[in-house]
């Protein structure tokens, strides 16, 4: 039996009306605490891969809370009002709320399950040579699991233990580096709420396919068609896993994915001709 209770067509629904008060406070206080008391918000609440030390299990929840600089929460809070604020009065409060944290909530668990299958293989090699740091090993190391990005300054201290392979100096420098790039591999925060509004995204996409969408605000396009190419290009650009790129694209295709499941679980019907 589907519990939806539709408040009609108001502007600012409560569910999204708090969401976005909330996100604000907290991107407020995360720059205040920061500059004023010296408190890091961001190593408490953002996301942490979960053998980091930062890692705390309320993460999953909180990240949606928090974002990285203006421009981030204003994309996000201007995109949860517009699809969320028709979702709502649709869905109802309720049932808008556990959409909302359920598909957060699975797009933060498929980046997660990304990010292991990413950096499980990358956490073995570091650990196997820091048991046994050699220039054999670390020369394996550099080529089995060094970003490109990262390679001219373990180059640079390869050829420099080659040379003087006793060094015990160039050992200890190479096992430090070793750690340093496990630590910054293990402890990036992921923050935002883009996971839960790309699921807002997909289920606009799915009730109301004929809705138009403007593109810079000038150029229309129709709803179903921007979400399955949005969705193509998030694919594109998580597989192409570009070193310079910060998006955690499967966290928002975790978004997309959970939104379709929980539309079809709750066997959610489109809104006959309305929004079309």
């Amino acid at each position: 039996m589907r519990e939806f209770r539709p408040l009609g067509n108001t502007i600012f629904p409560p569910v999204v009306k708090n969401l976005l008060i909330i996100n604000g406070i907290v991107f407020l206080a995360t720059n205040v605490f920061q500059n004023s008391l010296g408190f890091d918000m961001y190593q408490h609440f953002a996301l942490y891969y979960y053998e980091s030390p930062n890692f705390r299990i309320w993460q999953f929840i909180t990240h949606l809370f928090m974002h990285g600089d203006f421009m981030h929460i204003f994309s996000n809070m201007l995109a949860l009002w517009m699809f969320g604020a028709v979702l709502e009065n649709f869905f109802g409060s309720k049932k808008f709320l556990q959409y909302y944290i359920l598909t957060g909530l699975g797009a933060a668990l498929l980046h997660t399950g990304v990010q292991y299958i990413e950096l499980s293989s990358f956490i073995e090699n570091s650990r196997d040579y820091l048991a046994n740091p050699t220039l054999g090993r670390f020369g394996q190391f550099i080529e089995n699991a060094v970003p490109e990005n990262y390679q001219r300054d373990f180059n640079s201290l390869y050829n420099f233990w080659q040379a003087d392979p006793t060094s015990l100096n160039a050992k200890n420098n190479s096992v430090e580096l070793v750690r340093q790039l496990t630590a910054i591999k293990t402890n990036i925060p992921t923050v935002g709420a883009s996971g839960a509004v790309f699921g807002l995204l997909l289920a606009f996409g799915m009730l109301f396919p004929n809705a138009l969408i403007y593109l810079y605000f000038f150029f229309p396009l129709k709803a179903k068609y921007f979400v399955f190419f949005y969705g193509l290009f998030e694919l594109y650009s998580g597989i192409a896993n570009n070193p310079g790129d910060n998006v955690a694209h499967f966290a928002h295709l975790g978004g997309m994915l959970i939104g379709f499941i929980l539309i079809k679980l709750w066997r959610v019907r489109r809104p006959g001709d309305f929004y079309y």
